[in-house]
């Protein structure tokens, strides 16, 4: 009788040391109902191996290779595929009711976390990204901000690089936004006036400079974006649009997937900007001492959609004063040419 009930009997012929430093001798193995029995060629048994303890030693490999238990130092190779097979099966058998301690453990917690990423997936999206933009700091922001305008360039050709144009833009920045902005760029095509990104990151298109006389319309498109920015945090835009598994990733990993950041800066080149609320803009118009008509008209031509803007423009019918200087705004009209 064997352990398994489809063989009466299984025997093979087998590589059996008693040692590391044993010579090896062919041997007989007999498959019995516990135990594995090594026999010489004189029908010796050299030992009994307990079927419910042998280890394999080379899982998957031809030949295989066991041992008797976990301290053992006897080996015993075998080429057989049926008794291979035989054996691997009792060891299956053992070790399913083996005892696993911490297995309800690991069940415990593997659902305990599975039900708050579900929860958190399902139930609270909002939440879940409020609660991400509190906790990712300036830094991973920066970082974040610079990789979505890396894919952001794609689309709109890469940032223009003047020198003269760059220090001049800088300027203007200051000048408008003050430190509410870490870095301004501008780019070949693209956003519909001035966008905010990650990071405090501020994207201009090229039209918003190159095709106006003054300063002024760059100034109030950059108080726009400014103020639409105010009321929806660019970060917390971006995981609102990325959804919960990419904001859990992130609150997790601290990394957006640069396919999430790919979709998203597709959407928001594809998106028209909002019209921030007409009384705020003003007051930041007028907090920045920037005229607000010239924006207004570059938005809307006939002024119908804008009229707010104009009527209450803080310099109506007096000067403006001055954004930068006349040099540095030809440099920031020229910004794109080289």
């Amino acid at each position: 009788m064997t352990a398994l009930k489809e063989y009466d009997r299984l025997e093979s012929t087998g590589i059996w040391r008693e040692s590391p430093d044993a010579q090896r001798l062919d041997v007989l193995i007999s498959f019995g109902n516990a135990t594995l029995i090594i026999r010489d060629k004189t029908d010796t048994a050299l030992a009994h191996w307990s079927l419910a303890a042998i280890e394999r030693l080379n899982p998957g490999a031809r030949p295989a290779l066991f041992r008797p238990g976990p301290d053992a130092g006897e080996e015993l190779e075998l080429d057989d595929g049926t008794l291979i097979d035989a054996i691997e099966k009792v060891r299956k058998t053992v070790e399913r009711r083996r005892p696993h301690r911490g297995r309800l453990r690991l069940y415990i917690f593997t659902g305990l976390i599975a039900a708050i990423g579900a929860l958190g997936y399902f139930w609270l999206p909002d939440a879940l990204v409020r609660h991400t933009i509190t906790v990712v700091p300036e830094s991973k922001r920066l970082a974040i901000g610079t990789a979505l305008l890396g894919h952001m360039t794609r689309l709109t050709g890469d940032t223009c690089r003047s020198n003269l144009g760059a220090a001049a833009l800088a300027r203007l920045k200051a000048r408008v936004l003050g430190d509410g902005v870490r870095k301004a760029y501008v780019v070949p095509s693209g956003p519909d006036g001035a966008l905010y990104l990650p990071g405090g990151l501020l994207l201009l298109n090229r039209t918003v400079v190159e095709d106006h006389n003054a300063a002024d319309v760059a100034a109030g498109y950059m108080l726009a974006a400014a103020e639409s920015a105010s009321h929806v945090d660019p970060m917390e835009d971006l995981l609102k649009n990325a959804g919960g598994q990419a904001t859990l990733h992130l609150l997790t990993t601290g990394q957006l997937e640069d396919d999430v950041l790919r979709d998203y800066a597709e959407t928001l080149l594809a998106s028209p900007l909002p019209l921030p609320n007409a009384d705020l803009l003003l007051d930041r118009f007028a907090t920045s001492k920037v005229a607000s008509s010239p924006y207004a008209y570059a938005v809307d031509v006939t002024g119908e959609s804008t009229l707010e803007l104009i009527e209450a423009d803080p310099y109506r019918g007096v000067e403006a004063p001055r954004l930068i200087s006349d040099g540095d705004w030809i440099s920031l009209q020229e910004i794109c040419a080289e």
